[in-house]
């Protein structure tokens, strides 16, 4: 948080720092540090959409690669952590004990071919200069040179212990030892030089062993598989027995499946004209809506470390029954309108649901379906009465990407009194949060607000004897912080540390900023609430992951919505399709009483993203129950796309 100097908290948690790991040999690891992930941009040129696309696809080729290289299939899962070493180091990872044990806890059992791809994108193989450092800090005199007897000594009794004997095999090769010492410039070369070859063996054995190729699917299930009751009836007229209904079939060119699939499949292919986003119009008519009573609160989608998307969730009270129009868009943010704003192009929901008797027990009541350009919105009668309104965005654009940043921008600067001063870049991206923290939009921060915002960046809160202290400290009207308050407040913060960017990095980090100060990792949005017969009411009430409430509003709508087709030959499973506006999303229902394998093959798909990041892969679905499939997108809205999938059975 910049301002808790004010009330005392104590220290600033710790986020993406790079971590030190003990220098260790080969076969356990010659390592030096593992960075943090950096922060990225989304380019808004097609080709670079294009190209951020093929780094993903050679990515999970290089995951599949050195995980067959140790398993016969991707839906095997890693049941040791000796196997979980052995998988990373096939990829060019040599993690110590302590990698390990982060990933494989006493309550692990088992990893699949996701988590270990997550692994991957968390553990970055050591560079030369990463490795050079680690050689540099024992050798103080920069000779390039390290005596075996103090090697032998370092690796035997720091970090992951050798012994004499693994030792003494590292010393007694001749490519970088001589005279008694090994020179850590030829074995880095040679360490980086092996690893890659490993990792191009692994990938050409893929590419020519076509056992192999037919494994070319990962065991990927949503975070949250919500399992859906439904009653029982007869079939949906929306409901195909053939895979042909309605919707031309996927072209057969997909990769063979192992026996067990080849007579259980369900195909869908769509084909979606450029710039279809504005083709089924959200109609608001100013002559009949200007006298419709108005509400409006912002919000902000942030992307975790780990993938997961966060954002506000919301409260709507109406007192009585009226016609209504809810709408949901990326938020333009005045003070950014000059510059590349990442997050315009991320596409946005809202669920409304009816709050009953309890919060658990929320029932849909329907979503933004219609759209026009960025705008999502819905119009209908709802009753008087309290209801939820749930934002969503599938994340075929909110995604973690890497992108190199030239260099760190500068947040403050002392001027020629040495009194320090917020750069003007910095002061630009404060002005940009305070809009986005700012729900009501009326250009002062309550302290309800204020605290939103502090959660976000420190996990703390201010209570209302800490506010009376940065009232007094900061400016404020009517018991709410101008935005001049806060950036003074930030330059506390600043002063407290002595001009010490870290802990403001943090914040800004946690905010979804990267290092250039572009906000590439979060997604601030509006809600417009129109009522016709009443003044509705809406109001923030948290900020947190969508959980079972929202992915189970998200099957519901597909499955209300969706084109619905049964696999062959498997009377149980049925694959529901819908499009809304520019976005696909699929839903896979599993009736029967076992648990099942889908395959499923995007390979025939053209000009598309979706939220996994694959274009074959697998997923669980438990008995009883309905889970996500995918949702899929336009790479490059300009051109048109095609969405082709085929579904199938694996067991």
């Amino acid at each position: 948080m910049f301002g808790r100097r004010v009330w005392g908290a104590s220290g600033v948690p710790q986020r993406s720092p790079g971590r030190a790991v003990p220098l260790r040999a080969e076969g356990r690891g010659l390592m030096a540090s593992t960075p943090g992930n950096q922060k990225a941009t989304h380019s808004e040129n097609s080709q670079g959409k294009k190209s951020q696309h093929a780094e993903e696809a050679i990515f999970y080729m290089n995951c599949r690669a050195a995980y067959l290289t140790v398993f016969k299939s991707s839906l095997e899962n890693i049941k040791s952590k000796e196997q979980l070493s052995l998988v990373l180091q096939q990829a060019g990872r040599n993690p110590s004990q302590k990698t390990i044990n982060k990933y494989w806890t006493s309550q692990t059992t088992s990893l699949n071919f996701d988590d270990f791809c997550a692994i991957l994108k968390k553990e970055k193989p050591a560079t030369k200069n990463e490795l050079l450092e680690a050689f540099g800090k024992i050798d103080r005199d920069k000779a390039g040179y390290i005596l075996h007897d103090e090697l032998c000594k370092i690796l035997t009794t720091r970090g992951d212990k050798m012994t004499w004997e693994e030792v003494t095999s590292i010393t007694n090769q001749a490519d970088f030892n001589c005279s008694g010492k090994l020179d850590y410039n030829k074995f880095c070369e040679l360490y980086l030089t092996t690893s890659e070859q490993c990792c191009k063996a692994a990938r050409d054995r893929l590419e020519t062993d076509p056992r192999l190729r037919q494994q070319h699917f990962g065991n990927q299930t949503e975070n949250c598989s919500e399992r859906i009751s439904l009653p029982v009836s007869k079939p949906s007229p929306r409901v195909s027995r053939k895979t042909d209904h309605k919707l031309p079939k996927a072209d057969s060119k997909a990769p063979s499946r192992p026996s067990s699939a080849q007579s259980s499949k369900a195909s869908t292919s769509v084909t979606v004209g450029a710039s279809s986003s504005s083709n089924t119009k959200l109609i608001i008519e100013p002559d009949t809506m200007k006298e419709w009573q108005h509400a409006q609160c912002r919000g902000c989608f942030y992307l975790e470390e780990d993938g997961e998307i966060i954002s506000h969730k919301y409260r709507l009270h109406l007192p009585q029954k009226s016609a209504l129009c809810v709408t949901i868009r990326p938020f333009h943010i005045p003070q950014a309108e000059r510059k590349s704003c990442h997050w315009l192009s991320v596409d946005t929901a809202l669920f409304i649901l009816k709050e009953n008797e309890t919060q658990e027990n929320l029932q849909l009541v329907s979503f933004t379906e219609l759209q026009n350009k960025e705008v999502f919105g819905w119009r209908g009668e709802l009753g008087a009465g309290v209801y939820w309104l749930l934002p969503f965005t599938t994340g075929c654009r909110l995604r973690k990407v890497k992108t190199q940043i030239s260099g760190e921008a500068k947040l403050v600067w002392r001027d020629e009194d040495g009194e320090l001063a917020l750069t003007k870049e910095f002061r630009a991206a404060l002005l940009e949060i305070f809009e986005t923290i700012d729900l009501d939009g009326n250009g002062l921060l309550s302290l309800e607000e204020y605290n939103f915002f502090e959660l976000r960046t420190s996990g703390e809160k201010c209570d209302q004897e800490a506010w009376a202290v940065c009232k007094e400290n900061f400016e404020m009207k009517k018991n709410e912080l101008t935005r001049q308050g806060f950036l003074d407040l930030n330059l506390m913060e600043a002063n407290d540390q002595d001009g010490d960017p870290w802990d403001l990095w943090v914040t800004l980090l946690s905010l979804g900023y990267n290092k250039a100060l572009e906000m590439t990792e979060a997604c601030p949005f509006v809600i417009d609430v129109c009522a016709e017969r009443c003044k509705p009411r809406i109001k923030a009430i948290s900020l947190e992951a969508g959980g079972s409430q929202l992915s189970r509003a998200v099957c519901r709508s597909v499955l209300n919505k969706g084109e619905a087709k049964v696999l062959d030959g498997s009377e149980n499973i049925f694959i529901y399709t819908y499009r809304s506006g520019s976005r696909i999303t699929s839903v896979i229902e599993n009736k029967s009483e076992n648990k099942v394998i889908i395959h499923v093959n995007n390979e025939q798909s053209k000009n598309c993203l979706n939220n996994r990041g694959l274009m074959v892969f697998a997923v669980e679905v438990a008995p009883k129950s309905m889970m996500v499939s995918q949702h899929v997108m336009a790479l490059n809205e300009q051109e048109e796309w095609i969405y082709s999938c085929v579904h199938s059975l694996v067991c």
